[in-house]
């Protein structure tokens, strides 16, 4: 097993990019996750959905969403950052339908990194996120504003 250093607001420069995941997309959690949270019939039955613009069941933009999420707390995971949560994220966008049989990854650019003006122990660091399909489509994308330590007042 590596020791992988922990990143903090300090270590993270406008520009620096990350790739990882690989999350497989099945119909039964596609399923799942439709009749628990988001019961539309493109997410619960193929017969509606063929008659849609999805042309056959489809993930919910929200279950995208939390599969992204899933995908993101693995990398931080295995590559550890001095996490303090969000304070949400902008300009999200559901580009293209995600079907049972996608593959998904993702792909983050820091936009921005600031020092909080308020709480001098964290930074405030935007960055795009975008998901892509095993066709390097990208399905998802937002900006999302992180909460991360300073290492100056771990």
């Amino acid at each position: 097993m590596k020791l992988v250093a922990m990143r903090y607001f300090d270590d993270i420069q406008p520009g620096d990019r990350a790739s990882f995941g690989g999350y497989a997309v099945t119909r039964e959690e596609v399923l799942e996750f439709a009749r628990k949270y988001d019961p539309q019939p493109f997410h619960l039955s193929d017969e509606a959905a063929a008659k849609t613009h999805f042309g056959r069941l489809a993930a919910s933009g929200w279950h995208t969403n939390a599969m992204t999420m899933a995908m993101l707390v693995a990398h931080y995971e295995a590559n550890p950052i001095a996490s303090l949560g969000a304070a949400g994220i902008d300009e999200l966008r559901w580009l293209k339908p995600v079907y049972p049989g996608d593959v998904l990854r993702c792909e983050t650019e820091v936009l921005e990194a600031r020092a909080s003006q308020s709480r001098p122990d964290m930074g405030i660091v935007r960055s795009r996120l975008t998901t892509f399909n095993q066709n390097d489509e990208p399905v998802l994308t937002f900006i999302a504003n992180a909460l991360i330590a300073r290492r100056t007042a771990a």
